[in-house]
């Protein structure tokens, strides 16, 4: 029986949401500087709700800052105006609106989707073919389940299933959390933004720190059995 080692598992990326916009020529201003400090995988923007024409224009502002820095730019919503926008996708709350989106997003754009208060759920998301899961975000009412109830369902998810899943942390204790559950990209949002020393030095803060918990937890490569043939 000889061994084969396993190369360590990937570090979980950042999942950047931006505030609602308000002022997108403002906010672009110091995104391309926010983004370069740390390995942003993608960009959730938030539109306030308007007319499409001004919404398309909002994410046409942005869409410089984010993608000339390599992540990918998704709408919180909206999917309609996703191709319009020059946007990668959408992010969905809820199967039934996934589906709904999906005709005007695949094969080209990304599909996600949050929402998914069980886990089955979850996985009839997954048979939907989103391109991932989110577990966390609050609901309407600005409920959301514990932090070890997300951690178990990333972990869960990890276990099982292949397309990746997000943690929506709201500190960086709960995204330290998700990344030595298992979770393969780390949402974080409003407390970067309120950070009294910057989004930019939170944002490093940050990958520093799930860096750190993934290594914790899944840094040593593994060994496998291999028969011989």
């Amino acid at each position: 029986m000889a061994t084969k080692p396993v190369p360590p598992r990937p570090a979980p990326r950042l999942y950047l949401a931006t505030p609602p916009v308000d002022e997108p020529l403002q906010l672009a201003a110091g995104l391309a500087d926010v983004l370069a400090a740390a390995d942003v995988a993608a960009v959730l923007v938030r539109l306030r709700e308007s007319d499409p024409r001004s919404m398309i224009s909002t994410v046409k502002a942005l869409a410089p800052a984010i993608q000339n820095a390599g992540a990918a730019l998704l709408i919180d919503g909206h999917p309609d105006i996703v191709a319009r926008a020059g946007a990668d996708g959408a992010h969905l709350t809820g199967i039934a609106a996934m589906e709904e989106a999906a005709a005007a997003l695949r094969p080209d754009r990304i599909v996600g989707v949050g929402g998914l208060a069980t886990r089955h759920d979850s996985m009839a998301a997954g048979e939907a073919g989103a391109d991932y899961v989110l577990f966390g975000e609050p609901d309407a009412k600005g409920a959301r389940p514990s932090s070890e109830a997300i951690a178990e369902r990333l972990q869960w998810w990890d276990e099982l299933f292949e397309p990746p899943c997000v943690g929506f942390a709201a500190s960086r204790e709960e995204a330290e959390a998700f990344a030595a559950a298992g979770a393969d990209f780390v949402l974080v949002g409003d407390f970067i933004w309120s950070d009294p020393r910057g989004a930019k030095a939170a944002l490093v803060e940050i990958g520093e720190a799930i860096a750190r918990a993934h290594a914790g937890t899944f840094g040593k490569a593994k060994v496998e059995g291999k028969a011989e043939g």
